[in-house]
């Protein structure tokens, strides 16, 4: 290969050593063999690597935390991988409440730091996931409080498809600001750097970890999506289902206030079943530490296959039936349905105010199954499928970082009404559609 452009930064072409490490994604279904592994550690080794594949035709894609759920997202045959996880600074500043953070950081180390410094960084229920789903939105227990992670982005700096630094915010290339709050990583050139605002943390805040025997997963379910979505906007749940064969029922949170008041919001849902309670008052510290469990990603020993969706009102009853089957038939140790409540701060932004169009539900839903040989792989990715039929009429949307390629229009059920709008945005700053995976945004055509 020729080119008037050398790569830099930490370059692992195919054969050197570490090539296969470099391969590795938390899901082990990855099986693609890129050309070369570019571990950029600052934004000009970003620039380098996107015009060397442009002079050598080499499609590109972009990689963060390694978290993807679909096997080869973030991977390409003979392609270049730009990863950008040695970007990692963190630089807080206290006066303002902001935040300027490179995009190879992993939420839990973020979310570490600024707690020891009195200050709250918005996660979901895995450390080890990339910064790469703020351009996706960002869910977690604290969004009722604190909104997505996307929605507390004031700034951005991206290397476009010709090798340039963009910044964006809400007075310069807006449009590239809004997009990036929703509208998916991989779409519109690689991300380096964000800046967010970072509210203060409480001094202290309560945690619950709740579980019940399976078999009462009917009846704490139809108490949880009444209540959870109405409930204080300083509580976020995460109820989780497993499988019939070894699971249970789990419901992990956060009140960010006193015991007593967690204690008595908790009431409708504890006094559910025979649950098993743990409420606890803890420093803010610990709080994030309780919420964020060890996920490490080179060791993930399951496939899995994800799906996902949003729910406008409570699930009749056909719909849970749907549920029973699915949990009754899968065995996987990490497998079942995951459930979070919506409202509060994240409904109170208007659905295209930002690219993130799903602000009105009720609640999130997502299902999965997990497997430990290759062989049941194709069992268990129809399992998912099949369920998301059998739930289509109970549903809307899907939350574009939980990646389903079963999905037939994913531009629609990512982004609804935004997803025209999306295009353009892509057309303008991706016209080549030089950023793409197998859902990326297309351009619009050309006359």
């Amino acid at each position: 290969m020729t080119s008037t452009t050398q790569l830099t930064g930490r370059v692992i072409f195919q054969g050197d050593p570490g090539y296969n490490v470099a391969r590795k994604n938390w899901d082990p279904r990855t099986d693609r063999f890129p050309k070369v592994f570019v571990f950029a550690q600052r934004t000009k080794d970003v620039v380098n690597a996107i015009k060397w594949a442009r002079e050598n035709h080499v499609p590109i894609r972009p990689r963060g935390g390694r978290h993807s759920l679909e096997g080869n997202f973030s991977q390409v045959n003979g392609g270049i991988v730009i990863d950008v996880s040695d970007i990692n600074h963190i630089r807080l500043d206290k006066v303002n409440g902001t935040a300027t953070i490179g995009t190879g950081n992993r939420v839990g180390r973020i979310a570490h730091t600024l707690a020891r410094q009195g200050f709250i960084m918005p996660f979901g229920d895995s450390p080890s996931v990339g910064l790469g789903i703020l351009p996706g939105g960002g869910i977690g227990p604290y969004q009722r409080t604190t909104g997505l992670i996307s929605d507390n982005l004031l700034e951005l700096e991206m290397v476009d498809a010709n090798g340039k630094v963009i910044r964006a915010n809400k007075s310069r290339n807006a449009d590239l600001f809004w997009a990036t709050q929703g509208g998916g990583g991989g779409n519109f050139g690689v991300y380096t750097q964000y800046k967010l605002k970072v509210p203060p943390a409480p001094a202290n805040a309560t945690v619950f970890s709740i579980t019940w025997p399976w078999d009462q997963f009917e009846e704490v379910f139809k108490t949880w999506q009444v209540w959870a979505p109405a409930v204080n906007d300083k509580l976020g749940s995460e109820l989780s289902i497993g499988p019939k064969k070894g699971g249970n029922v789990s419901m992990l949170g956060l009140f960010l206030g006193p015991k007593a008041e967690a204690v008595r919001l908790l009431t409708p849902i504890t006094s559910v079943g025979t649950p098993t309670k743990f409420i606890q008052l803890l420093p803010y510290t610990q709080v994030v530490r309780f919420l964020l469990q060890p996920d490490p990603v080179l060791t993930h020993p399951f496939r899995s296959q994800f799906s996902s969706g949003f729910a406008r009102r409570p699930f009749p009853e056909p719909a849970i039936k749907v549920m029973r089957q699915f949990l009754e038939n899968i065995e996987g140790k990490e497998a079942g349905f995951f459930f979070l409540n919506w409202g509060g701060a994240v409904s109170r932004v208007a659905p295209r105010a930002t690219a993130f169009f799903w602000r009105d539900p009720q609640f999130y839903v997502e299902w999965n199954t997990s497997w430990l040989k290759p062989s049941e792989s194709a069992k268990n990715i129809a399992i998912v499928r099949n369920t998301r039929q059998k739930l289509q009429p109970y549903i809307v949307g899907s939350y574009v970082n939980v990646p389903d390629l079963g999905i037939k229009n994913p531009g629609l059920a990512y982004y609804g009404a935004n997803f025209f709008r999306l295009r353009r945005v892509k057309t303008k700053y991706d016209p080549d559609n030089v950023f793409r995976n197998p859902q990326s945004i297309p351009p619009l055509r050309r006359p």
